[in-house]
């Protein structure tokens, strides 16, 4: 077995690795203090990242929260269309627009932006998101099911009033906790 020099050497270095990954294998399984050791990285690395998230939210859409808080509605939608064109995979944009339009008295078309908006990002139905919009978009839903139900009942066979109907039956579903 140790019959010469190179055995000796090959049984000393094979020795040397399984100690090393016997105590690799100990020491990092991944477990502190019985949870995984990911997880607390993994959770502040989604925090980094709604922080991150809201900074950049805030930086791109405060011109328009500014032009929409001084009373420029019709400049903040002229601007915010601009935005959600060069930022097409954002959901905030739609947010804030359907926001405007509602009160604006667009329901309809305030429906669709939210529509657009919760079908890009989810979290503003969450109610432990910091972009949480819940209330809002119950609000919403509540007085969207009672107009355009109502419109609907009076007219069935109107294929622009079933689309909304199917927005706001989207956003119930969302707002119950369903998924896509």
């Amino acid at each position: 077995m140790f019959k010469d020099r190179f055995d000796k050497i090959c049984w000393a270095l094979l020795t040397i690795a399984l100690v090393s990954l016997i105590a690799v294998m100990a020491t990092g399984s991944g477990r502190q203090n019985g949870q995984p050791g990911g997880g607390l990285g993994k959770a502040l690395e989604r925090e980094m990242s709604y922080r991150a998230r809201v900074e950049l939210i805030g930086k791109l859409y405060g011109p328009v929260e500014a032009l929409q808080k001084s009373g420029n509605k019709q400049e903040a939608l002229l601007k915010l269309d601009e935005l959600i064109r060069a930022y097409p995979g954002e959901a905030h944009g739609h947010i804030l627009q359907g926001q405007m339009l509602r009160e604006m008295g667009g329901l309809d078309e305030a429906i669709a932006s939210y529509y657009e908006g919760i079908k890009l990002n989810g979290d503003y139905v969450d109610s432990k998101s910091p972009l949480s919009r819940r209330a809002e978009i119950q609000s919403l839903v509540d007085e969207g099911s009672r107009s355009i139900g109502a419109r609907a009942a009076a007219n069935p066979g109107n294929k622009s009033i079933a689309a909304s109907m199917r927005k706001i039956n989207y956003l119930k579903s969302r707002l119950a906790g369903g998924c896509e």
